[in-house]
């Protein structure tokens, strides 16, 4: 019943019907947010692909001009020469064969998996336990690298990996509430341009179709895809 009532006050502090610029739509988002926490700030972006075309599948990582405020458990699965230069690095968790077996028994305690090409063969069979939960590690977000320490530190700094979903949006977390206007605003501004840079060259018509802004638990806050380059 609170977060009903909750929402219907937050809807009745913007037009959610209007388009907002993205500093707007940042500033909105910080004034609607009502939680007893720090909340995370979200972006959905609803794109016009077919992810079910391999050529239209768009994937990526960017790196957070003010990362994400979020506290990120790192698990580097690497052999035993990599695991000083993992741990100096900041990763909270450094094995191989003995976490396989935890994870293979359903355990999966960590936010990101980083490990190198060598270990790939034991970690593949992982798939259906790492899959659903988007923790698989891959070559094209840099999880999958000999130079775990600068993988660990990318991911600590605020380097987060997006995909479409089979809806076509893309969600991701920019932020957290306790930013100012102005860092949301550059974060997600920075998620949009790499976004448009990985517009695929099958893609008919218009790439950005809505973009929306929100917190845990706050209603979306619509901008404005005229200022996006399509």
């Amino acid at each position: 019943m609170a977060i009903a009532k909750n929402r219907k006050k937050a809807l009745s502090m913007f037009d959610s019907e209007k388009l907002f610029t993205i500093n707007e739509a940042a500033g909105i988002v910080k004034k609607i947010t009502n939680v007893n926490f720090d909340a995370t700030v979200d972006m959905s972006i609803k794109l016009g692909v077919d992810p079910k075309q391999s050529n239209e599948m768009v994937r990526g990582v960017v790196s957070l001009p003010h990362g994400t405020g979020k506290e990120i458990k790192i698990l580097v699965i690497c052999q035993a020469n990599k695991e000083d230069e993992a741990k100096n690095a900041g990763a909270d968790l450094v094995g191989f064969e003995d976490i396989i077996e935890k994870i293979k028994g359903g355990w999966v305690d960590f936010d990101v998996m980083i490990t190198t090409p060598d270990c790939m063969a034991k970690i593949g069979p992982l798939g259906k336990v790492l899959g659903p939960r988007g923790l698989m590690p891959n070559p094209k977000t840099g999880t999958v690298t000999f130079d775990v320490g600068k993988a660990v530190q990318d991911v600590k700094s605020g380097k987060i990996d997006f995909k479409v979903d089979k809806f076509g949006i893309i969600h991701a977390g920019i932020g957290k509430v306790s930013f100012t206007e102005n860092q949301i605003a550059e974060n997600a501004q920075e998620l949009l341009s790499t976004i448009i840079k990985l517009k695929p060259s099958s893609t008919k018509g218009t790439y950005v179709k809505t973009i929306s802004m929100s917190s845990t638990m706050s209603p979306g806050v619509n901008i404005d895809c005229r200022q996006i380059t399509n």
